[in-house]
Order: structure tokens, then sequence, then C-alpha cells
């Protein structure tokens, strides 16, 4: 393993571990309002991302980012990743982990799903076998809650429109990170103001604990984006693709053994049909990687 692979593959470890452990961070600011904790993500997001991107020496790259159109799609996507942010932190907060866990399972699916729809892109028999598994997974998932799983779904979507139009912007990750909180943060920071003339407690109970944990709601957010745009470089699709499911792995985890979600027989079928589905797409992916690198080889002789 070389130095460069080495580093993107702990650049994406690092990203999904932290992904993958975030409820435990909302569990403990449960007592704050979601759309507070929302607001303080976005404003320590913004100088976490600049120094980083100045360590870096990466400043430079916010200027193809602030390009008239760049910028235009970068608001489209700071507004689906802060609709993201909220409503998984208000899932947290109502004890929905195992139902958000479903939704980021479902995400690679519906990416392949979204490019057969909207990009025209032709999907291969194995990658139909695994979004109709997914699609059965929802709706039995549907039975279990009684309802449409509306917080999977929701983040789900909001994401891979997000993650869409990040393929499609040719800017460095970072520089696009930065611009995305900056469009954020003039609202954030008047919900804060306003907030806090409203007689509310912006600091959560003011205590240190408190105090510390929202200041640390930047780095938290900044810090995993930032490794994700390292491994991607380094990485081939199919191993970044391989190891996403760690988050969403670990959030299954917590909301079954430490937060005690309801998790029955209902729960255990849907969750069989989204692990098969998985199982078969990420069989596919190897197979045309394979096939790729054989026809590659074959060329070279």
């Amino acid at each position: 393993m070389s130095q460069s692979v080495r580093l993107g593959f702990f650049s994406a470890l690092g990203a999904y571990l932290i992904w993958g452990m975030l409820p435990l961070y909302f569990k403990a600011l449960g007592h704050i309002a979601p759309e507070l904790m929302l607001a303080h993500r976005i404003v320590w997001s913004l100088p976490t991302g600049l120094i980083l991107l100045a360590i870096a020496g990466a400043l430079p790259e916010l200027k193809a980012a602030l390009d008239r159109k760049t910028a235009a799609w970068l608001t489209v996507s700071a507004l689906l990743i802060a609709g993201n942010w909220l409503v998984y932190i208000w899932a947290v907060g109502q004890g929905r982990v195992l139902e958000a866990s479903l939704g980021y399972y479902i995400n690679p699916l519906v990416n392949v799903a979204i490019g057969a729809v909207f990009l025209a892109e032709r999907l291969r028999l194995m990658q139909w076998g695994a979004v109709s598994l997914a699609a059965l997974g929802v709706c039995v998932m549907t039975l279990a809650l009684g309802a449409v799983p509306m917080v999977a779904l929701f983040l789900c979507f909001s994401f891979a429109g997000y993650s869409l139009i990040r393929k499609y912007l040719v800017i460095d990750g970072r520089a696009g990170f930065v611009v995305e909180a900056a469009i954020l943060f003039p609202l954030a920071l008047v919900w804060l103001f306003q907030f806090s003339a409203g007689g509310g407690a912006v600091w959560g109970d003011g205590t240190v604990r408190d105090i510390g944990l929202l200041l640390l709601a930047g780095p938290l957010t900044a810090f995993p984006l930032i490794l994700f745009a390292l491994a991607a470089k380094r990485l081939t699709f199919t191993t970044v693709g391989m190891m996403q499911y760690i988050g969403p792995t670990l959030q299954f985890a917590l909301a079954v053994l430490v937060f005690r979600e309801v998790f029955g027989p209902i729960h255990g079928l849907a969750f069989g049909f989204i692990w098969m589905a998985l199982f078969v797409f990420s069989l596919d992916g190897l197979k045309a990687t394979r096939r790729m690198k054989a026809e590659s080889l074959g060329e070279g002789v």
C-alpha cells in the first residue's frame, strides 16, 4: 500500500467514524433545540473551514468557488445540506436514529437510481436488482413504522441531491464547503441574535460542558468533510463506496445497543432487504472493477 493510498484509507476511516458516532454528540446536547444546534453548527463551521483551508495552503481555491454560476449552485447545495443537518439533529433527539441510519444505507442506491432517471445512465441487471431490493426494504419499513419513513427518505434524497451538485462542480471540495458555510452564516447568525433577544439560552445551560460541546460543532462538521475530500482523491471509487457503510452501521449499532430503540422482526426484515441490496450492489461494483482492469490489461498487451 503506497503512502498516498494509506493516507486516503485512514482519512476515509476517520471521516466515517466521526459521522457514525455523531448521534452520541447530538444526544449529549438533546436539551438544545435542533434549529439552535444547526445555527451553531453553521456559525462555527466557517472559521474552522477557513483555518483548515489556510493550513492546507488552499485559500486561492476559493476564487474558483466564488464564480457566479458556481456560487449559485453552491447556494442550492448549502440549503440541501442545511436541511439534511436539521432533520438529522431532530431525528436523533426524537429517538429515530435507526430510521436515520436507514436513510444513509439506501443513499448509494438512490444515487444509482437518480443517475438512471436524470442522467440517462444505463444500469446493469444487478444494479436494478439492488435498487428493487432497497425499495422492498423501504416498503417493509413503512409497515413497521405504520407510516412512510419520511426521515430516512428526506436524509437520503437531500444528501443525494447535495452529492449530485458537488460531483459536477469542478472546485476544491474544501473551498466549496467554506463557501457553503459562508452562504448560510448570515442566516445562522441572525437566528442566534433573534433567539438571544427573545430570551433564549444561546449556550444551552451555560455550563462549561454545553459551551465546549457547542464550539465543537464546527470541527465535527468540517473535519470529516475535509478528510473525505482527501480520501476521494486517493482511493478508488469502489473503495470509498465500500467504506461508506461504516457510518450507518455505527449509527444502527448505537440505535439498537445504546439508545435501545425498538427493533422488532419487521424492522429486521426491512434492514435484511437493505443489507441484501447493498451486498448485490457491492458485488456488482467489484465485478465491474475487475472487468475494467482486465480490459485495460488486454488493451495494453
